[in-house]
């Protein structure tokens, strides 16, 4: 099959824009990593070096890299622009970005992320970004990824599912058909609260889960077997949760959870996210926790508390439940009260 050549320009040199460079380029396509105001020493050694600080896998050959200063040359004639940045950089995105990228040309992010609001509500971060497009009146087609994949194992060609979701079939197929590859696989969905929702979850649960590894550390030894039965409970728990919280949302149905649900999985098995959950669960307070980790960024944190405080609108609403997520509220008292880590085993019983 033949694929014409297209122009990507993904803009956020961090590990899981950059390793999209890889599909993209090897299908031929003339690929522009444009660091941000943050990467700067990342281009510059993909400049010198040809590779990611992080990879241990050269980029193909003939990759261009620019800094943020050539952001607008590197926007100039791209056929789709890949957002690389973390949740921490969704509104430098969305405030200084977007409105350079003329609405021809259809976005991809890589972020994952939920804002909740006053009322209750919990907002995708296209939603987002399109309610600040509105106030330029300006409409650009907004896609996202989601699914089980890290970026380590996206460059190493290890097969790969993911989701990409936005509100056009024909812009979704267009997309897929730049980056698909025979590792790289590409479903499709317009219910991009449903997919973006689910994704996003999974952060939060997944620092669930890892807390069972830290109290099994604490219990048995940092060099003790791990201890499988924990964790899978905890995860099971995570599932149910996620599945209310979808339902939630109105995006509850089968496939938008296997994406989260394969997303959860991935995250507990590596990452920031498993890291700061076996310190919690060790005995670090969150603040001993993130001082620990000193510059790693935890978006985990940040959607677990966002979606615990919908949450509790919705309580206090009458239209949700705490019974029905007590693992999600002791992650919140972990997190916002520095509870020590109790997991509420009972709690998760059922009887039918």
């Amino acid at each position: 099959m033949v694929i014409e050549t297209k122009v990507v320009t993904i803009i956020g040199s961090g590990m899981m824009g950059s390793a999209l460079a890889f599909p993209a380029r090897e299908n031929g396509h003339e690929v522009r990593l444009v660091g941000t105001h943050l990467d700067r020493k990342i281009i510059e050694a993909c400049k010198a070096t040809n590779r990611h600080p992080k990879f241990e896998k050269d980029f193909p050959a003939g990759l261009k890299f620019f800094q943020i200063e050539e952001v607008r040359q590197a926007i100039d004639g791209a056929d789709v622009i890949i957002g690389g940045v973390s949740s921490f950089g969704v509104d430098w995105f969305g405030d200084v970005i977007l409105p350079m990228i003329p609405e021809r040309t259809p976005v991809l992010t890589v972020t994952k992320g939920l804002y909740d609001t006053p009322e209750g509500r919990l907002i995708t971060y296209p939603a987002y970004w399109q309610h600040k497009l509105d106030k330029l009146n300006k409409r650009l087609s907004l896609n996202a990824i989601g699914g089980p994949c890290t970026s380590y194992e996206l460059v190493a060609h290890d097969q790969t599912e993911v989701a990409f979701c936005g509100s056009d079939l024909h812009t979704l197929r267009a997309l897929r058909s730049i980056l698909e590859t025979d590792y790289y696989h590409i479903s499709l969905s317009t219910d991009v609260t449903g997919i973006e929702s689910a994704v996003a979850l999974k952060n939060g649960y997944a620092l669930g889960i890892a807390l069972t590894i830290g109290l099994n550390q604490k219990n048995f030894g940092l060099d003790s077997a791990l201890h499988f039965n924990s964790q899978a409970a905890v995860f099971g728990q995570s599932v149910k949760e996620m599945a209310r919280l979808l339902e939630f949302q109105g995006a509850g149905t089968l496939e938008n959870l296997a994406v989260g649900a394969g997303d959860l999985y991935v995250t507990v098995y590596g990452g920031r996210t498993r890291l700061a959950g076996i310190l919690l669960g060790r005995g670090l307070t969150i603040d001993e926790t993130k001082a620990e980790l000193d510059g790693v960024t935890l978006e985990s944190l940040v959607v677990a508390v966002r979606v615990a405080r919908a949450v509790k609108v919705g309580v206090s609403k009458g239209i949700l439940s705490p019974e029905d997520f007590p693992l999600l509220m002791h992650i919140d008292e972990i997190l916002t009260e520095r509870k020590p880590v109790s997991i509420p085993w009972d709690s998760f019983r059922f009887e039918d």
